[in-house]
C-alpha cells in the first residue's frame, strides 16, 4: 500500500522535498504498520527526486529525511502528547486523518528538534505541505497547531 502523493510547491527545494517523503513514509509507517527503516526504503525506492511542477524533479535532502522519519518515531510520544494539547476540546488524536496526522507529526518534530529551521520557516513549509493535499480547512489547522506548539518550544522566536 502506497502512501499519498502530494505535489511539493513549485520549484521545491531539496528540503521540501524531503518533508514530502516524510509524510509519505510517516503515512505507510501508520497503515502497514512497519518501521521507520522499512518505510524509508519504500520512500527511497519509489522516487528518488520528487516531481517539481513537471520538471525533471527535486533530490531529496537525504539526512533531513532519515532525521525528519527517525526522529519523529522516536520521539511519538512526547510529539503526539504536544499536537493532542492544541486541538480543541472534544477532538482527539485518534480522531485526526492519517495524513494530516503525518503532517502534524512531522512539522512538530521539525519545530521541536531542529533549531536550525528558523521557527517561522518551518511552519510555512508544513502548511504549504498541507495545501498540497488538502484545499478545506486543513491547512490553517495546520498553521494554529504548529504555532502553538512553537510558541512552547521556542518562545525567544515565536514573539
Amino acid at each position: 500500500m502506497s502512501a499519498p502523493a502530494g505535489k511539493p510547491k513549485q520549484h521545491a527545494s531539496p528540503r521540501s522535498a524531503a518533508r514530502l517523503a516524510a509524510v509519505q513514509a510517516l503515512y505507510q509507517m501508520e497503515v502497514a504498520g512497519v518501521g521507520a527503516s522499512a518505510a524509508l526504503a519504500d520512500v527511497r525506492q519509489r522516487s528518488g527526486a520528487v516531481p517539481d511542477d513537471g520538471e525533471e524533479g527535486v533530490a531529496v535532502d537525504e539526512p533531513m529525511l532519515k532525521d525528519l522519519v527517525e526522529g519523529t518515531a522516536e520521539r511519538r510520544e512526547d510529539i503526539d502528547r504536544r499536537i493532542a494539547g492544541h486541538l480543541a476540546e472534544g477532538w482527539s488524536f485518534d480522531r485526526l486523518e492519517l495524513v494530516l496526522r503525518a503532517i502534524l507529526r512531522a512539522g512538530a518534530y521539525e519545530i521541536v528538534a531542529r533549531p536550525d529551521v528558523p521557527l517561522r520557516v518551518a511552519i510555512n513549509e508544513w502548511v504549504d505541505l498541507a495545501h498540497a493535499f488538502y484545499a478545506g480547512k486543513e491547512p490553517g489547522f495546520v498553521n494554529g497547531v504548529l504555532d502553538r506548539i512553537g510558541r512552547e518550544a521556542r518562545p525567544e522566536e515565536a514573539r
